[in-house]
């Protein structure tokens, strides 16, 4: 009998948090946005918040479970 062959999907969240001056929470968010986007705010490691995982092939697939 021929095996299938499935597609395993792992999706992680973490976490970290990081501190940086602003003068409103407009400039904050988009400070923000430009360190993690220039790699100066990076998860590395983080803390793993959740790990799910989903695994199916054409003719099936699980739903979203938690690890």
């Amino acid at each position: 009998m021929k095996k299938n062959i499935y597609t395993i999907t792992i999706e992680e969240t973490v976490s970290d948090v990081f501190y940086l001056e602003a003068n409103s929470l407009e400039e904050a968010i988009e400070k923000a946005i430009a360190k993690y986007n220039n790699g100066v705010f990076v998860l590395e490691p983080g803390n793993l918040i959740e790990t799910n995982l989903l695994v199916g092939n054409d003719n099936e697939s699980s739903d979203w479970f938690e690890l």
